[in-house]
């Protein structure tokens, strides 16, 4: 797997040997969610249910200021860690932790925190999304220039008169969803 554009573009990640559980974003559809982001320069990210962390890594290659990077699995986050390494990403850029979605979520609202950008890609089988980004909204944890990312393998039922855009792409069986705040 390779990061597939900015500051990073070319370089190789490693991608999480438990393939079972964890089911990285292609090149291809992290090429495209990217085109369309932009230049991410100076903006605060959160990759939760990170797997091998490469959205958030495209994010920081993307001049992204920092990237929290969340995942339960232990695997997941020490491939995230051994990719962060690899590409010698200086280490205030960057967050790991390993918990649950819930117990993040809980973290960030009781820290205040605000992201710009929220990428969100759990197992397909949770089928979290809305009560995760009803969470993120309800408690002000994307900012009023705010972005959240999803990817899944069925439409989901999204708060689209809570953002001023949004859109849908379709790669085969897979939907990426990005909404603009």
């Amino acid at each position: 797997m390779r990061i597939v554009s900015g500051k990073y573009r070319h370089r190789l990640i490693s991608w999480p040997e438990d393939n079972v559980n964890i089911r990285p974003t292609k090149d291809r559809i992290r090429e495209a969610i990217f085109n369309a982001l932009g230049d991410l320069e100076g903006m605060k990210c959160l990759d939760l249910y990170s797997g091998s962390g490469a959205m958030g890594i495209e994010a920081l290659s993307h001049n992204a200021k920092s990237c929290i990077f969340v995942d339960i699995n232990d695997v997941a986050i020490n491939t995230t860690k051994k990719n962060l390494k690899s590409l010698n990403i200086d280490e205030r850029e960057y967050r790991v932790i390993k918990t649950t979605d819930e117990n993040a979520l809980n973290l960030f609202i009781k820290e205040e925190m605000q992201f710009d950008v929220i990428f969100l890609d759990p197992p397909y089988k949770l089928g979290e999304y809305e009560k995760v980004i009803r969470t993120i909204l309800d408690n002000d944890l994307l900012s009023h220039i705010g972005i959240i990312v999803t990817e899944c393998d069925h439409k989901l039922n999204l708060p689209v008169s809570e953002f001023r855009k949004t859109k849908e792409y379709k790669y085969g069986e897979i939907l990426v969803n990005i909404l603009w705040r």
